[in-house]
């Protein structure tokens, strides 16, 4: 066991990974943890945005894991409200719900709610399951033609596998060419900007995982006589953990904790170097206010973009550099609405305070429109509105690279952009909005095209450097879900601890093929 007591941790990055390393850094070794935060909140990706006192979930964060590490970590910062049974779970909220007169209001504030799991596809203008299933709602939306041509589509791919090596062939083999192009294409290309056909595969075999269309159908059939320790597919859970106020609620509360433990959070700080000697990291330089400051430690966790990690250090190969900054990205924005009402009706048998659609975000498949997806953030959680009883507070969803025509279109013109695009589908009535807000994101998604074949010799030339721990979505460039991103900085801390500098147990978080949130895009 390593002694660790009066070292110094520095660590790049205040989001899920960053945070979480820090934490336990503090509760299980004696290390003191500096944490450097380029902008002046804490969460990353995964913080809570808030406009005129609502509240956007930056992509949706679903609190739902398999690792027991993380789910404890949860449960010791904001526990769960009460043991609710799944079927006292509702969308949105009721008036009981709404009220907060606990003995204890910080207590009342930080904790969980249980919500039940909603995400349907829009399609032809009408709602179809998630992820997709042979039901007879389904067959009724598609029409007889759709319906016909998907079931041989998908006994056509039964038996004539394609070699997996593209994400298009990947979906074929699970689905069926028909199901594929209705479902999957499209929204892939809106997500990545590229068909899916040149994307790797890696993307769905991490994503997607054990899901096909026959597992869905099954999992539907065998529901009521499944027994609580039954397996299922992680994206077919049917409940999920929330912060009261977001996501970013726990990571706040997370990054209150590092400080009165003694840790230190330096927002605002931008990391431009890493300084190496031999096979070590010494120091790193930031930016701050126009000047350069030096962060010597012990050992380094990085959560940053291996693109901007490789590009602040000096003598990396030339192949190695080449594959780093070549790394592709994609981009995002949200645009908040808020609104009187939804013109989409619930024809659905749960309830909802106001009666709206009970999704928590809704994939938009129609072609005609750039909009991926849409959140209904009255079903996250009551509290991420100033007035859930009487408006719709929802974030549209665009997926772009920075730079771009969207990208560069100013904030207003977006705006309107969006409106008439979320009217085109017949969700909205333009006159019923209210107030408004557009959030850009740069790199939120770590894309697997380009470079990403070569990225193995970036993967390990950062291996070998043995006081640098890579953690988190970006600095994996791997598209983690958020208690993956949490699980790399436990592995490491745990690694760190012990002494080892073999980064592979780190590296390997996320490739348990059972373990994974299906999607099509992020749940981020």
């Amino acid at each position: 066991m390593e002694n660790n007591k009066g070292k110094t941790a520095i660590i790049i990055g205040a989001g899920p990974a960053g945070l979480s390393a820090a934490y336990c850094l503090l509760t299980e070794t004696g290390m003191k943890p500096i944490v450097l935060e380029q902008e002046r909140f804490v969460g990353g990706i995964s913080r809570t945005a808030e406009h005129n006192g609502n509240r956007i979930d930056i992509g949706g964060h679903r609190f739902f894991t398999k690792s027991s590490e993380v789910n404890a970590l949860w449960e010791r910062l904001m526990p769960l409200q009460g043991k609710p049974s799944l079927d006292d779970v509702i969308f949105g909220t009721t008036d009981k719900e709404l009220s907060s007169d606990g003995p204890d209001p910080e207590a009342e504030e930080r904790v969980m709610l249980l919500r039940r799991r909603v995400s349907r596809i829009y399609y032809l203008k009408k709602f179809f399951d998630y992820p997709i299933t042979l039901s007879a709602q389904t067959f009724r939306n598609m029409g007889l033609g759709r319906t016909v041509a998907a079931g041989f589509g998908y006994l056509w791919s039964v038996i004539f596998k394609k070699k997996e090596d593209s994400l298009a062939n990947f979906y074929i083999n699970r689905f069926g060419r028909p199901l594929y192009e209705m479902f999957f294409e499209d929204y892939t290309e809106k997500v990545w900007g590229r068909n899916p056909r040149d994307i790797a595969a890696d993307w769905g075999a991490q994503r997607v995982k054990g899901l096909s269309l026959m597992k869905a159908v099954w999992t539907v059939i065998t529901k009521p006589f499944r027994r609580g320790g039954t397996k299922v597919e992680t994206s077919l859970i049917e409940q999920f953990k929330y912060p009261k106020r977001g996501p970013g609620q726990l990571y706040e509360v997370m990054a209150c904790e590092i400080e009165r433990l003694g840790g230190k959070i330096i927002k605002g700080a931008k990391v431009t170097k890493i300084i190496t000697e031999g096979n070590r990291v010494t120091k790193v330089v930031t930016e701050q206010n126009g000047s350069e400051l030096e962060f010597p430690g012990d050992v380094f966790f990085s959560s940053m973009p291996v693109k901007d990690l490789i590009a602040g250090m000096e003598g990396v190969p030339e192949d190695v550099k080449r594959v780093a900054l070549e790394l592709p990205y994609r981009d995002f924005m949200t645009v908040g609405l808020l609104v009187k009402k939804l013109k989409i009706e619930n024809k659905t048998k749960l309830r909802t305070l106001g009666n709206i659609v009970p999704d928590c975000w809704i994939y938009i498949q129609e072609r005609e429109v750039k909009l991926g997806r849409l959140q209904i953030f009255n079903n996250w959680s009551p509290y991420m509105l100033r007035d859930p009883q009487n408006t719709v507070w929802i974030g549209l969803e665009y997926f772009c690279n920075e730079g771009d025509e969207y990208w560069n279109m100013e904030d207003g013109k977006f705006i309107e952009f969006a409106i008439r695009e979320l009217a085109t589908i017949g969700i909205i009535d333009p006159a019923d909005v209210l107030d408004s807000v557009r959030i850009r994101v740069k790199k939120a998604y770590p894309a697997y095209f380009g470079s990403y074949r070569e990225f193995g010799r970036v993967r390990e030339y950062l291996s070998g450097i043995d006081n640098l721990w890579c953690i988190g979505r970006n600095g994996q460039h791997k598209y983690n879900n958020m208690d993956h991103s949490m699980l790399t900085a436990l592995t490491a801390v745990r690694c760190v601890k012990a002494g080892i500098t073999d980064k592979s147990a780190v590296w390997e978080v996320n490739t348990e093929k059972e373990y994974h949130e299906v999607k099509t895009e992020n749940d981020k």
